[in-house]
C-alpha cells in the first residue's frame, strides 16, 4: 500500500495514474487472486463490496496520510500493493474509524497501530486455520466433477455470517474476562507489570518425532496436544498465552491453579499412549504483558526450568514454592506436614489438607540466570 511521500501516482489535478500493470495484484492482500473470476467472486463475498480504491485514493477518502495509512496496512499483516485498484469501501472505512478514534484521543496513533497489529496477527491465524480445517473437512464435492476451489464459494456463503456472529460473541466475551482481571488489579502499575504463575509444557523428544514421523500423524499429534493443553488451562482457570507446537505458554494469577494445570497435563498425558512423555516449568513473580503476550525474567526462568526438568515431572522456582506455601497449598516439607497433623490430631481437630508436595532439588546455575533452587512439584496422595 505504499507510495512516496507525495502520494506518487497523483498528478498536479489529482489524477491518480494508472499501474502499469493493472491486472497484476501481485503482493496485494490477496496476492494469489490475479484476476480469476472465481477469487474475484470469493472476495467481494466475504469483503461485501467491489474494489474501487487505489490505496492513494483510500487514504484521502479516510482522510488519513498515505504514510499513516501505510503503516495500519503493515500492522494488519498486509503486503505493500503498489497503486492497484484492489481496495474497498471496507478499507475506507477501517482507515476512517482507527483515524477518528486517534482525532478524538481515544488512542495514540501508536497504539492505534499497536490495535492494527494485534487484530491482524490474531485473524490472520484464524483465518488461515478455518479454511484449511473446513476444506480438508469434506470429503466429496456436492457435485461430481467440481474442484476444492469451486466448492468453496457456496462453502464460504454459507458459514460466513455463523462464524462472523460467532466471533464477534467469543470476542466480547473474551473483552468482558480481561477487563474483569484489569479492575481487580491492585494498582495502574499491575495492569502492565503484574505477578503470574508462568507455566511451559514442553512435548519431550519431539525433533527426533519429526524425522520418524509422517507429516500428517505429526500435524495430528500437534493438534491433539495443543487441543488437550488449551482445555485444561481453561477448564481450571488459567489463560493460555501461545502454542509453539511442541510447548505450550500458560499464565494464572493463582499458583494453585497454575501447579494443578502443569499436573493434570502431566496426568492426562501420560494417560494417553499416542502421546510423547511431558514435562514443565513453572515461575512465579513479575510479569510485563503486552498484547497478549507475557515477557520478563519470570518467563524466561520457566521455560529454563522446562529445559531441565526431569521426564513427566514438573519443576517450579523458588517464588513459586513459597506462594504455595504460604497460600496453605503445600507443605514446606513432609516433616512439618506430619507435624501439623500429629497436632491436629491432639487437639481434635481435622488436619490441615495440602493438594501438593514440594521436594527442594540441587541448587544449579542456569545460563542468564545464575543459580536457581528448583523445587519438584507433586500431587499429594488423595487430592487429585
Amino acid at each position: 500500500m505504499t507510495v512516496d511521500d507525495t502520494g506518487s501516482g497523483a498528478g498536479a489535478d489529482g489524477r491518480v495514474d494508472p499501474p502499469d500493470n493493472p491486472g497484476d495484484l501481485a503482493d496485494n492482500p490477496g496476492e494469489t487472486l490475479g484476476e480469476d473470476p472465481l477469487a474475484l467472486r470469493l472476495e467481494g463475498l466475504i469483503l461485501g463490496a467491489e474494489r474501487r480504491y487505489t490505496p492513494f485514493q483510500a487514504a484521502r477518502s479516510a482522510g488519513v496520510s498515505m504514510e499513516l495509512a501505510s503503516r495500519f496496512w503493515r500492522a494488519m499483516g498486509f503486503a505493500d500493493i503498489g497503486q492497484a485498484k484492489a481496495l474497498t469501501e471496507a478499507d475506507v472505512l477501517a482507515l476512517r474509524r482507527l483515524a477518528g478514534l486517534v482525532e478524538a484521543g481515544l488512542l495514540s496513533e501508536a497504539m492505534a497501530v499497536q490495535v492494527a497489529r494485534s487484530t491482524g496477527q490474531t485473524t490472520a491465524r484464524l483465518a488461515e486455520w478455518q479454511i484449511d480445517s473446513f476444506l480438508e473437512g469434506l470429503t466429496e464435492p456436492p457435485e461430481p466433477g467440481m474442484t476444492r476451489t469451486e466448492v468453496t464459494y457456496p462453502l464460504v456463503e454459507l458459514l460466513l455470517p455463523e462464524l462472523e456472529e460467532f466471533l464477534v460473541y467469543v470476542w466480547r466475551r473474551q473483552l468482558a474476562a480481561a477487563t474483569g482481571r484489569v479492575v481487580q488489579a491492585a494498582d495502574d502499575e499491575e495492569m502492565v507489570d503484574r505477578r503470574l504463575a508462568v507455566g511451559f509444557a514442553d512435548l519431550v523428544g519431539f525433533t527426533r518425532l519429526t524425522r520418524r514421523m509422517e507429516e500428517e500423524e505429526l500435524g495430528e499429534l500437534v493438534e491433539a496436544f495443543e487441543t488437550t493443553a488449551a482445555d485444561l488451562v481453561a477448564a481450571h482457570g488459567g489463560r493460555l498465552i501461545k502454542t509453539l507446537g511442541d510447548e505450550v505458554l500458560y499464565s494464572a494469577d493463582d499458583a494453585g491453579i497454575a501447579a494443578e494445570i502443569a499436573l493434570r497435563l502431566i496426568e492426562t498425558m501420560a494417560n494417553d499412549e499416542t502421546m510423547p512423555e511431558l514435562r514443565v516449568g513453572i515461575a512465579f513473580g513479575t510479569v510485563t504483558t503486552r498484547m497478549g503476550d507475557v515477557f520478563g525474567t519470570t518467563v524466561n526462568l520457566a521455560s529454563r526450568l522446562t529445559s531441565i526438568a526431569p521426564r513427566d515431572a514438573v519443576l517450579v522456582d523458588s517464588a513459586f514454592a513459597e506462594e504455595l506455601i504460604r497460600s496453605g497449598e503445600a507443605p514446606a516439607s513432609e516433616a512439618e506436614a506430619a507435624e501439623a497433623a500429629a497436632t491436629a490430631e491432639k487437639e481434635g481437630e481435622d488436619p490441615p489438607t495440602y493438594r501438593f508436595g514440594l521436594q527442594p532439588m540441587w541448587q544449579r546455575p542456569v545460563r542468564g540466570l545464575g543459580v536457581v533452587e528448583p523445587w519438584l512439584l507433586t500431587r499429594r496422595a488423595g487430592t487429585a
